[in-house]
C-alpha cells in the first residue's frame, strides 16, 4: 500500500490538512466537511463518492457525487461498528468500478478516520495499528475517539476470525 499525504500551497496560518482533500490510498482521501463541500477540491481529485460520516453536515451539491450518510455523532457511545462492513464494501464498490472516495465528518478527525482505518482493515488486509498508521500519515489530526478505537479492536478480531475460516484472506502487516 502506497503512503500519501496532505499537499497544497495553502497559507501557513491555517493547518494545511483542514483545506484540503488528504489522500490515504490512490482512490481513497479523508477532510473535513468543508473541504468536501468544496467543488474545486472533488474535481481536482475527481472524487465520485462521498461517505459523509455526520448527522448534521452537508453533502457536496455536486451532482457527479455518489453520496451515502453514517448518521453517527462523535462520541464513543455512538454504534460505528455496525456501518464498519457497509462502508467498506461501498467504499470498495466505488473504487473496483475505478471511481475515487472521500470520507469526511466535521473536523475529519475522529468518524471519518474510524471508517477508512476499518476500510483499510478489510480491503488491504491490514491490522489495526498498519491500518491506523495509514491513515495518520496521510491526515496527522486523525484521531478516533476512544469508543471508536474499542470498536475498530472489536472489528480487528472480526476480520481475523473470517480470516481463520476462510484461510485464502491473507493478513498482511506494512
Amino acid at each position: 500500500v502506497e503512503r500519501f499525504s496532505c499537499s497544497s500551497s495553502c497559507s501557513p496560518a491555517i493547518p494545511l490538512q483542514m483545506l484540503t482533500l488528504c489522500k490515504v490510498t490512490d482512490s481513497l482521501f479523508i477532510s473535513n466537511s468543508r473541504s468536501a463541500c468544496d467543488e474545486n477540491l472533488l474535481v481536482q481529485e475527481r472524487i465520485t463518492f462521498c461517505v459523509n460520516v455526520s448527522r448534521q453536515q452537508p453533502f457536496p451539491s455536486f451532482q457527479q457525487v455518489q453520496t451515502l450518510r453514517v448518521p453517527v455523532f462523535d462520541d464513543p457511545s455512538e454504534d460505528l461498528y455496525r456501518y464498519f462492513e457497509r462502508c467498506s464494501d461501498a467504499i470498495e464498490g466505488a473504487v473496483q468500478s475505478g471511481g475515487k472516495c472521500l470520507v469526511y465528518c466535521k473536523n475529519g478527525r475522529s468518524r471519518s478516520a474510524a471508517i477508512c482505518t476499518a476500510y483499510l482493515m478489510k480491503h488491504q488486509n491490514l491490522s489495526l495499528k498498519d491500518a491506523f498508521e495509514i491513515v495518520k500519515m496521510a491526515r496527522p489530526v486523525a484521531e478516533p475517539n476512544v469508543g471508536f478505537w474499542s470498536q475498530l479492536q472489536k472489528y480487528e478480531g472480526h476480520l481475523q476470525m473470517q480470516h481463520q475460516m476462510d484461510p485464502s484472506r491473507k493478513r498482511t502487516s506494512q
